[in-house]
């Protein structure tokens, strides 16, 4: 039987509720914001086991789930990037000297539903090198923060590892964390470009699609790294499998998803027809979280 990928920490919750499997060592809270129109999942993996049976790291996952994301709303965007920047400063506290702050924008920008961390990255209010020169009298704001940004590719264009060159730019920088910005693969069709997850543990780029790359994690690099993303794409498998899963019963979905699903499809991703306009959209929507929680806008 096929598995469907997911990078979200809350569709692994809801495999592992419905499969009435122990959920021991793993704890959920959930929060409901603009009269229910945003709602944020707080998912914690504390145990051996739970990292076990989620096949995640422990660390915390919080998801923010906005159906109208997809939407040309102003408005809702604008509270989607102030919610944010709230989830980002709750897991980045501001020290006494405030918080030096390197973004990275993973994926490629020639792939569309890859390209969310390179746009991100365009569109972030870069301070790290005015603070050096001028120091915090150049905003005349004291609450903005050292804030850096590399688009460091993928192996295909650099022939070398994601991981490798954020270990080199780390060293170099030395900022006291790392955010990346990263396009995900979900298991349901209804949080495509409408979830944002925001983790403590690092990730693994490319995993979601079956293409795993050195993990970039506080253990490999040294400093706390948070991960940023947004499902961008499914399965093509999750469709029949969503299908299938309304208009009959277990044992029919089982034996008939044998036989309708080829290696080829199994090994499929989709998108939306939009994709272009929706990378757009969210990567403006993350960076305006970005710069509102570390550059005072």
């Amino acid at each position: 039987m096929f598995e469907v990928r997911t990078d979200l920490a809350v569709e692994e919750n809801e495999r592992v509720q419905k499969q009435n499997a122990s959920t021991h060592g793993i704890s959920v809270h959930e929060e409901e914001y603009e009269g229910g129109s945003i709602r944020i999942t707080t998912v914690r993996i504390e145990t051996e086991n739970a990292v076990r049976i989620m096949g995640k790291p422990k660390g915390t996952y919080i998801t923010l789930e906005a159906p109208e994301l997809a939407e040309e709303t102003d408005g809702y965007h604008q509270n989607v990037s102030e919610k944010l920047a709230e989830l980002l400063c709750r897991l980045i506290p501001e020290g006494k000297n405030g918080r030096s702050i390197l973004v990275a924008g993973l994926g490629n920008r020639s792939v569309t539903p890859d390209a969310l961390g390179p746009r991100v990255a365009d569109q972030l209010c870069i301070t790290r090198h005015i603070l050096n020169e001028y120091g915090t009298l150049a905003y005349g704001n004291a609450g903005v923060q050292s804030l850096s940004a590399i688009v460091p590719g993928v192996m295909a264009q650099t022939g070398m590892e994601t991981r490798e060159i954020l270990a080199g730019v780390v060293r170099q920088v030395k900022p006291e964390y790392l955010i990346v910005i990263d396009a995900l693969a979900a298991r349901s069709l209804k949080r495509l470009c409408r979830t944002i997850q925001i983790s403590d543990t690092g990730i693994s780029p490319g995993s979601g699609v079956g293409n795993h790359r050195h993990s970039i994690t506080e253990q490999t690099l040294g400093i706390p790294v948070i991960a940023v993303g947004i499902p961008t794409v499914v399965e093509a498998a999750t469709i029949i499998q969503d299908f299938m899963s309304e208009c009959m019963s277990e044992l029919s979905e089982r034996d008939c998803l044998s036989h309708l699903l080829s290696p080829q499809l199994n090994q499929m991703f989709v998108t939306t027809k939009d994709i272009d306009a929706q990378i757009r959209q969210l990567s403006y929507t993350v960076s305006e979280g970005i710069n509102r929680a570390f550059c005072g806008e």
